[in-house]
């Protein structure tokens, strides 16, 4: 490299791109943490342009790349359903019908999750078929059979401490088909029904009486 050349580049000013890179870079940083951080390249450019920002969707992206920012990416599918093949299945004692003549005769049962900012929160309801109240819930990190224990509990606190003629149906899940979930219902005087495993139309209605409240 010829001396005139290098101190030639030594001594030029700043490009135009570095100084409009300079100034725009800052802005888009803050919106997206004023977006909690998870805008990706197409919605943070659509902010910026709401914003009076004249700036591409291309440029956003190669913005974002030096920044050190990207958009919040979907996480794999969590599933609540885990059958335990070695687990004996209680019958189906429910056969589609979600209905009850009176309380306390029919509860359905199911885990859920909730995507929070901390991470997936699981929630297991029981649910009285006949008037659609939430009878007994937990809440907590993980989907061990622990929950729905709590949840039975709460559910035998609210409703009182012996049933006859009470079924709680739910789906095959390891939570459901364990001893202690056995157990814990008997002391109550309630039946477990377990639901037809993959029929996708027992889970629609199981999931209507959970989604109704």
């Amino acid at each position: 490299m010829a001396p005139s050349t290098y101190y030639a580049a030594k001594d030029r000013g700043p490009s135009a791109r570095t100084i409009s890179d300079a100034v725009l870079i800052p802005e888009l940083v803050t919106l997206w943490n004023a977006n909690y951080c998870v805008y990706g390249v197409r919605k943070l450019w659509k902010t910026a342009r709401r914003a009076g920002i004249d700036i591409g969707r291309d440029q956003t992206g190669r913005l974002m790349r030096v920044a050190g920012i990207e958009g919040a990416t979907r996480s794999k599918r969590v599933k609540t359903t885990r059958p335990d093949p070695t687990s004996a299945r209680h019958p189906d004692l429910v056969k589609r019908e979600f209905t009850a003549t009176a309380p306390n005769r029919l509860w359905v049962t199911d885990l859920t999750f909730v995507p929070t900012w901390a991470g997936v929160a699981y929630v297991c309801f029981i649910i009285d078929a006949f008037s659609r109240t939430i009878v007994g819930w937990r809440c907590a990190s993980h989907m061990r059979t622990e929950m729905v224990l709590d949840a039975i509990e709460m559910a035998r606190w609210s409703r009182g401490h012996h049933h006859e003629d009470l079924r709680c149906h739910s789906d095959a899940g390891s939570q459901f088909t364990s001893i202690r979930y056995g157990e814990r219902l008997a002391e109550i005087g309630a039946t477990p029904s377990i639901g037809t495993v993959g029929d996708s139309y027992d889970c629609e209605h199981h999931g209507v009486v959970v989604a109704s409240v």
